[in-house]
């Protein structure tokens, strides 16, 4: 077992691209980057996103030959968002989908686990039973789900360092007294730790993020669902717009971290261009659609026009086109930013 020491401003790691077998790709990654799959679902239902990810997961094993399916370790992880609430959560109709395509390939229910940040949000968005179903466990479909605010999913000698202090309500301090407490504290304060269970003990985990326009990083989607909405002591960054695209991006980057993430599934069935991370239903718009990528910076991109496209129409400034957190994902070795250089693999 190894400490991960990730120090802000400071690019220290291995580029994905140059990682090797570690989820089978045997330093393939990078071709695969530039593919993006889309999905027309024509309705909502639960059969057509259960259509749809099958016709998904089918193509994505034939262009890349790599199957879906238990590894060594057999388990596999889908990271949720659920932080804005029920109104745009990952679609539970999707995620059961997921599940049900993840099992025809031969995982159990106890081999598979959901995770997201919060208990009472992933309750609220049809994730968790009710507390008054509670005695019968946590489970959605039969498959556990963990809460990683919980603070058992976290691993001391897994964490991002940056000396960014620690957040709390509108200002930063620690509400401490005495200096010499705040002083004994501060090393502590400085680290934002990483779900052990992601980057270590997984076949592959699968990304099904939401999209909203974030006053730090610009579009909270893709990368910031794998990254900043993955960890502890998260708050300190989104307070921070020089900071947070930096701290997202190199996250997203750990090589345990991206080289198990096997593809990002990115509903388009409700997205906000404005008003995020705060639900806010007058600024979203909907599309039957279903994009999924290897390369979560380009589905950010795709994203982002579609953001910018609405943010004109209804009279508000664009966010702009190159996003410090697309440009560093890109720099990362993440994938390429550039929607032009796209392969489409439209499927319906």
């Amino acid at each position: 077992m190894r400490a991960c020491f990730l120090f802000i401003f400071t690019f220290i790691f291995i580029p994905v691209a140059a990682l090797g077998d570690i989820w089978g790709y045997e330093g393939q990654r990078n071709i695969h980057t530039r593919y993006v799959w889309e999905y027309k679902l024509g309705e909502f239902s639960q059969e057509r996103y259960a259509n749809g990810v099958e016709a998904l997961f089918r193509s994505f094993e034939e262009k890349t030959g790599k199957h879906l399916v238990p590894g060594e370790k057999r388990r596999a992880g889908i990271k949720l968002y659920t932080n804005s609430g029920s109104g745009i959560a990952s679609p539970p109709a999707l995620v059961k989908a997921v599940l049900r395509a993840l099992k025809r390939r031969g995982f159990t229910n106890d081999e598979l686990f959901l995770l997201d940040l919060n208990e009472s949000l992933l309750r609220s968005s049809g994730f968790l039973p009710p507390l008054s179903r509670r005695e019968k466990g946590d489970f959605f479909e039969g498959v556990p789900v963990y809460v990683l605010d919980s603070k058992q999913f976290f691993d001391p000698v897994w964490f991002y360092d940056s000396p960014l202090p620690k957040f709390h309500g509108s200002l930063f301090t620690d509400g401490i007294d005495s200096n010499l407490e705040y002083l004994a504290r501060a090393d502590e304060n400085r680290k934002s730790f990483l779900p052990k269970i992601l980057l270590t003990e997984v076949d592959f985990w699968i990304n099904i993020p939401m999209v909203l326009d974030h006053p730090a990083v610009g579009i909270a989607g893709a990368i910031v669902n794998a990254s900043l909405w993955n960890m502890s002591n998260r708050d300190r960054f989104f307070t921070s717009p020089s900071n947070a695209p930096i701290a997202a991006s190199e996250v997203a980057a750990i090589p345990e971290l991206a080289a198990s993430l096997a593809v990002t599934i990115l509903p388009l069935e409700r997205y906000q261009f404005i008003g995020g991370p705060v639900f806010n239903s007058l600024y979203t718009r909907s599309e039957d659609l279903l994009w999924m990528s290897v390369n979560p910076v380009v589905l950010d991109a795709l994203a982002l026009g579609r953001l910018n496209k609405y943010r004109r129409e209804e009279g508000f400034r664009p966010i702009g086109n190159r996003l410090p957190i697309l440009a560093f994902g890109e720099k990362l070795g993440l994938g390429s930013a550039d929607i032009n250089r796209i392969d489409w693999i439209r499927l319906r």
